[in-house]
């Protein structure tokens, strides 16, 4: 893995995290029936870096990789579109967990080494 694809690797691990956070400081609140309120500031600076990650591993990455986190970053324009005060907070939350399994299966693909994938993929 070269210098770029490590430093990517690291950039989506830390967009999954952090959304992962956001997604773990509303959970508390599911069964509240008011509209979840975001920081929309934190979530477009989120979504920046994501659409910067998708530019970056087109020549990086598999496209495999690229199209996860292409689907990433749709569901956090979703997102963004119905913040702040627009979605519940469990819709809010299981939007977050849409963002978050493609960035999860981004980072499996990144993990696999191409020699495995490909055995694996036989089967």
């Amino acid at each position: 893995m070269t210098s770029e694809q490590r430093q990517l690797r690291q950039t989506v691990m830390f967009l999954r995290t952090s959304f992962e956070a956001v997604q773990h400081s509303i959970a508390g609140r599911l069964e509240d029936p008011l509209p979840c309120w975001m920081d929309t500031q934190m979530l477009e600076m989120l979504s920046r870096e994501l659409n910067r990650c998708c530019q970056q591993s087109k020549p990086l990455f598999a496209p495999l990789v690229t199209e996860q986190l292409y689907m990433a970053a749709q569901q956090c324009e979703l997102l963004l579109k119905q913040c702040p005060g627009v979605l519940s907070s469990a819709v809010c939350h299981r939007q977050l967990g849409a963002i978050m399994l493609p960035l999860a299966s981004a980072l499996q693909q990144i993990d696999t080494p191409v020699k495995r994938r490909w055995l694996w993929m036989r089967r």
